[in-house]
């Protein structure tokens, strides 16, 4: 095991600028998922970390030393890929072997390390197979155990889950937690499910445009997002996010979000009065009400047996603005039935509009 730290680490391919001086620190034995969208640069760092990809600035750092000279196979680091990349002609027992046959490791040390790993992942029964006999869960199972025969220093996860369907994801994401609690092994993991991040993870990284944004605990990130951007990319249902006007009226901070609708904001937030700002508020923290102050017309209303999503909409300063609310009650309203609401006062977030920059203090 070894911790991986990215130093001001910098990607140009031609003169497309795809990472921009990333730095991150992952302690030993942490599980580091990157997450973010498409085209942000986080399966691009992961390949840097491999040695599949040069680095153009900044060093990567594998257990203290520096590795960007050093070729992929002497990096001391195993890679489990999206499309499994098992070999077709090869039994379970020869693909999980083959890097071990290749290091010219002696035989019982070979069968010994197979099976362990076969008994963990609960391939033993399967070692005989081929890979076009097993599904895709097994497939990737098996991809798994030749990581896990190579004993490395890290684990590099590419998207791994994103060919399963949604329930075999949800398992593979418990064997894949349950298997780092397990190894204890350094692990960086590439995805760009925000789930599979905030469940998995014990330092997740929100990158965009090729920048990290934000990294820290998973709930950490939740709680408190330093911008609208990881606000908006973190959680599910997506965050609501509300153009408003902060005002500032004898020690009182409100939000004036529409004609005669304001909503009080904490008072250690920062902003100037008059400053047009963004209100955060997740959908948990939006509940019914009695007498507002927020009113909103229901669009859709989805059962999802222990919630209802209830998405709503109401006229805000520059157009109708979204509005979506999780209850824990069975609610029957019909559509285009206008109903009250309000936003839980201890968990809303102010963004500056400009900036996006968390408004916090």
């Amino acid at each position: 095991m070894a911790p991986v730290h990215i130093r001001n680490v910098a990607k140009y391919f031609g003169t497309t600028h795809v990472l921009r001086g990333v730095d991150i620190d992952i302690a030993d034995g942490q599980f580091a998922v990157l997450v973010g969208p498409s085209g942000c640069g986080k399966s691009t760092l992961l390949r840097m970390i491999a040695g599949l990809e040069e680095t153009t600035m900044g060093a990567i750092e594998i257990g203290n030393k520096v590795v960007n000279t050093t070729s992929p196979k002497d990096r001391d680091v195993a890679m489990v890929f999206q499309n499994y990349a098992l070999y077709p002609h090869m039994t379970v027992r020869q693909n999980m072997a083959f890097s071990l046959i290749l290091a010219k490791r002696p035989r019982s040390e070979i069968a010994r390390r197979v099976g362990e790993a076969a008994d963990i992942l609960g391939l033993s029964d399967l070692l005989e197979r081929y890979p076009r006999q097993l599904s895709g869960g097994q497939r990737q199972r098996v991809a798994m155990g030749r990581a896990i025969v190579r004993k490395p220093q890290v684990f590099l996860f590419d998207e791994p889950l994103s060919n399963l369907d949604a329930n075999l994801r949800v398992a593979m994401r418990t064997e894949l937690k349950a298997l780092h609690q397990r190894l204890k092994t350094t692990s960086v993991y590439v995805t760009h499910d925000q789930v599979e991040a905030m469940t998995m993870a014990d330092q997740i990284v929100v990158m965009r445009d090729g920048a990290v944004e934000q990294r820290g605990k998973p709930l950490d990130v939740y709680d408190r997002p330093a911008n609208a951007f990881v606000a908006a990319f973190i959680g599910s249902p997506a965050i609501n996010l509300i153009p408003g006007v902060l005002r500032r009226t004898d020690g009182a901070v409100t939000v004036e979000i529409a004609d005669g609708m304001a909503v009080q904001a904490p008072p250690t937030v920062a902003g100037a009065d008059g400053q047009r700002i963004i209100l955060g508020v997740r959908p948990e923290h939006v509940a019914r009400a009695t007498a507002g102050p927020l009113f909103a017309r229901v669009v859709v209303v989805e059962p999802t047996g222990a919630d209802t999503h209830v998405f709503c909409q109401f006229d805000g300063w520059s157009g109708a603005v979204d509005l979506t609310a999780v209850v824990r009650e069975r609610l029957d309203f019909g559509v285009g039935q206008v109903i009250a609401l309000r936003l839980d006062h201890d968990h809303l977030h102010v963004f500056d509009a400009q900036s996006g920059k968390s408004l916090w203090t």
